[in-house]
């Protein structure tokens, strides 16, 4: 019996492994895969403005950080005892003015020399749906918690994703053309905007990332949507919010992705990286027992062992 449906995935070029240099940006699920990039020590950088939910916010990113612009105290703006800027997720938020500011601009700096290097950027999509500051008349990143009769809400068009989606790659080729860059689809759905809605929104940014890759072979697309919808329809695969995916399920999809874009040779020095981790998050019977101390010491030469081998694994 075939209690599955099983979405085909063909093996994917140029293949990621320890001497890659990942960028992830986009909405919470590039943070999740992002975990897992970062478990494996791989070397990736993960949303420097936090989470961005929408194509016009990484739109907004890219330009800043690639253009060599910087944000100015007017830029900025006071709310609820925090500082705020309406192009980063309220992670970045502070207290301080100055140290959001310089924050701010030191992502910027680092973003654009990530992006030089980089060998894969991973771009995940997780809704069409924007706010616009009625005030300035301009698309936010982030709300940050300001009353809802100061925006206005609208959905993107395809037409308006598609522009939006080829200024961004346009963007990141100007400073790497040789870069992969692989978009995806949010599995999350954005309930709050309501079921049917969030459906009209996914439809929309799948829509437009065809148009895009299929007049581009250098552009790939991972079916996470799909395979969230497909292959895991199951309240068991989801949070306790029967919104997000479960850890069962991110783990499901990123062994799924791995089995298509991260080289099998890859996948033995990963295994020796988890066997570090797992070492280290063991808890001793008797922590002054010779034997936990030569488990220790064991730990350390493997340890030694990969870092000789890659100098910028950090345990």
């Amino acid at each position: 019996m075939k209690l599955q449906t099983k979405i085909r995935l063909q093996s994917q070029e140029p293949k990621i492994d320890y001497k890659s240099e990942v960028v992830l940006l986009g909405s919470c699920f590039a943070e999740n895969i992002g975990e897992k990039f970062e478990y494996f020590k791989f070397k990736n950088k993960i949303n420097p403005f936090g989470i961005l939910f929408h194509p016009k916010a990484i739109e907004t990113f890219l330009w800043m950080a690639t253009q060599g612009e910087k944000y100015t105290k007017t830029d900025l703006f006071f709310s609820n005892e925090q500082w705020h800027c309406f192009d980063a997720h309220s992670s970045l938020s502070n207290s301080n003015q100055d140290l959001l500011l310089f924050e701010l601009n030191d992502a910027l700096v680092h973003t654009r020399a990530n992006i030089k290097s980089a060998t894969h950027i991973f771009i995940t999509l997780g809704t069409a749906w924007v706010y616009r500051l009625k005030s300035l008349d301009m698309i936010v990143a982030n709300c940050h918690k300001i009353p809802q009769r100061e925006f206005e809400k609208e959905l993107l068009s395809i037409d308006e994703i598609d522009q939006c989606l080829q200024n961004c790659i346009h963007l990141v080729k100007s400073l790497n053309p040789e870069v992969q860059i692989i978009f995806t689809v949010s599995p999350v759905r954005h309930s709050k905007d309501g079921f049917v809605e969030n459906n009209r929104s996914k439809s929309h940014l799948i829509a437009s990332i065809h148009h895009i890759i299929d007049d581009d072979k250098n552009l790939r697309y991972f079916p996470s949507y799909e395979i969230m919808m497909d292959e895991l329809r199951d309240y068991r695969f989801y949070d306790t919010d029967m919104i997000h995916p479960s850890a069962l399920a991110i783990q499901y999809i990123w062994e799924r992705f791995s089995s298509i874009w991260i080289s099998e040779k890859t996948t033995h020095t990963m295994s020796k990286v988890e066997e570090i981790k797992k070492g280290m998050s063991h808890r001793p019977f008797n922590p002054e027992s010779e034997q936990h101390h030569n488990f220790l010491e064991q730990l350390e030469y493997k340890k030694y062992q990969l870092q000789e081998q890659y100098p910028f694994m950090d345990f």
